[in-house]
């Protein structure tokens, strides 16, 4: 069976004198991934002489709102330190999905036919990017990159199965202004 890497979250700074270190979450199923025994792939930052290749959960417990996270490769506060900025991912299989039918994992939608309400074809879902706000990258049929919220109010629908997602376009957000477009075909 073939397996993907999805990123589950960033360690931060470390929490107490135990080894313990605060986790940037970056799933929608933290209970899911950071389970005691669970071994995640670690990338370490640029520049950075941590070297683990994979952590091992030991514990988790949540902190006014911060998810904290004892590894067994991070006895102390001086490993806890070197691990700061590791990238922290999950093997997972391909055809796997999250357990919420209106979560998604990126592979799931890069790739997707995007259109507007109307039905019209606007280009393609070449990637995400993650922050406070999720973004879709769309790349339009006029070879353009547009960035679009992943939010319900402009992306009411995500067809997986049929290959295609939905957004509520307005000028500027896929498409041009009619201004710029008007600029273009005039020249």
């Amino acid at each position: 069976m073939e397996s993907i890497e999805v990123v589950v979250g960033r360690i931060g700074k470390p929490h107490g004198i135990r080894g313990e270190v605060t986790v940037d979450v970056r799933t929608d199923e933290p209970d899911r991934r950071y389970v005691a025994g669970a071994v995640l792939q670690a990338e370490a930052p640029r520049g950075s002489a941590f070297a683990a290749r994979t952590l091992t959960v030991e514990r988790t417990r949540w902190h006014q709102g911060v998810l904290l996270v004892a590894f067994s490769e991070l006895p102390d506060r001086n490993a806890a330190e070197s691990a700061r900025g590791v990238v922290l991912r999950a093997v997972v299989a391909a055809d796997e999905a999250p357990e919420d039918p209106e979560e998604f994992y990126d592979h799931q939608l890069v790739g997707l036919a995007a259109y507007d309400v109307d039905g019209t074809h606007l280009g393609e879902l070449v990637g995400l990017v993650h922050g406070a706000q999720d973004l879709l990258r769309i790349k339009t049929l006029d070879r353009r990159e547009a960035l679009v919220p992943f939010v319900s109010a402009l992306v009411p629908e995500v067809d997986v199965a049929g290959g295609r997602v939905v957004i509520a376009d307005r000028p500027g957000l896929v498409s041009p202004f009619p201004e710029d477009s008007d600029e273009e075909g005039g020249e």
